[in-house]
């Protein structure tokens, strides 16, 4: 639990959207306090189990000015799916009247609802019993998903298509299929944008409609040109969006990644970047012992590259303990492209000044910085 402001509970946390969303409410905190303010939310968040314990659901429920509901059964047989997700959301509903609490209810709901099938029929049932809490009510209808933090194999095209791209294989793909993508950040900021602007009723967030076998193909030649150390085009959101979630499906194993050098009797040549369509390049020396970064970012793609001294980079998705630790050095320079949505720091472990070159793929902007402070070791 953090802050003294609106309380906002969100379930089904452990899951993709609720992830996206709780960094996003962490995110907003972390800039407050940043600021030497008071973080405008008390964030709590509640997986699968709290809705088999009364007490936690009970008290998470109490005082509650929002609930964010992304927990729910998408994968299973057919009859768990059709009783599990309207059971949730009367569990909810009862502890709602137990605690006399009316929150502001967004409830993430699917374009499925509208269809006679099991999940369809679970999901518009759970959206009626929601809506009749008494308070607020938000109907946000989500497409496709994809993001950061995506599974596998686990009704989930984009992070099946990554995975598959990853390994060098290609899965059996409907020619004529395609599919409506939105990104669970962008899910998750509408999400926030229901409470914080009191919006109600029917919320559809724009989506992006693509082929399925172009989405291959865009994942493909991600994976292909990035092993050459060659960045897409990021001038375009989605683009930055879908290829931040491949980025983050290489992590933690596929970093650090040896660059070419090209080494004569004059010295040595190597490539730092390719691509990208623009950015923002910039060098940082850091003397010994001390401690960059401690921040993360929703969106920004960003390269760190030792080009001279020995660091120590550390990565932490946000929200989570585990810390990934990097040793890189300028003799061998090897980059560690950050991904979004992970706290991270570089510090300068050896005994001379450490030379770095940064790189991301937008202009800094000091209105909207997308930098969030948070220590990578709690």
């Amino acid at each position: 639990m953090e802050g003294r402001g609106m309380k906002i509970v969100i379930t089904g946390a452990g899951g993709m959207i609720g992830w996206h969303t709780a960094v996003r409410v962490h995110a907003a905190n972390c800039a407050a306090r940043f600021k030497g303010g008071e973080a405008p939310y008390d964030l709590v968040t509640l997986d699968h189990a709290a809705f088999d314990d009364d007490a936690a659901l009970l008290a998470a429920i109490t005082g509650a000015d929002a609930v964010l509901h992304f927990a729910g059964v998408n994968r299973a047989p057919d009859d768990v799916v059709e009783a599990a997700n309207p059971a949730i959301a009367r569990r909810l509903s009862e502890a709602c009247r137990i605690a006399e609490s009316r929150p502001h209810v967004v409830y993430a709901n699917s374009t499925h609802a509208t269809r006679d099938t099991p999940y369809g029929r679970s999901k518009r049932i759970a959206g009626e019993i929601l809506s009749g809490i008494g308070g607020r009510y938000s109907d946000l209808v989500l497409p496709h998903i994809f993001g950061e933090g995506a599974r596998p194999r686990y009704n989930n095209v984009t992070a099946t298509f990554i995975e598959a791209v990853i390994a060098g294989e290609t899965p059996e793909i409907n020619p004529e299929g395609r599919v409506s993508l939105l990104h669970a950040g962008a899910a998750a900021q509408a999400a926030m944008d229901a409470i914080t602007e009191g919006q109600i009723g029917t919320i559809r967030p724009v989506s992006r409609d693509i082929a399925v076998m172009e989405l291959f193909e865009l994942l493909r030649r991600f994976h292909a040109n990035y092993q050459a150390n060659i960045y897409p085009d990021l001038r375009d959101p989605f683009t930055v969006a879908l290829f931040n979630s491949y980025r983050a499906a290489l992590y933690p194993d596929g970093f650090p990644r040896p660059l070419k050098l090209n080494a004569d009797a004059r010295g040595t040549l190597f490539e730092a970047v390719k691509g990208g369509g623009g950015g923002q390049t910039f060098l940082s020396t850091t003397v010994p012992g001390v401690t960059r970064g401690d921040h993360f970012h929703l969106s920004k793609v960003e390269r760190f590259l030792v080009v001279r001294g020995e660091a120590v980079i550390r990565i932490r998705k946000v929200l989570s303990d585990e810390v990934w630790e990097y040793r890189v050095s300028g003799a061998a320079p090897s980059p560690v492209d950050v991904p979004s949505l992970h706290t991270h720091s570089i510090e300068n472990v050896g005994d001379n000044e450490l030379l770095t070159l940064f790189w991301t793929h937008d202009l800094f902007d000091p209105a909207n910085p997308d930098t969030y402070a948070d220590k990578v070791l709690k």
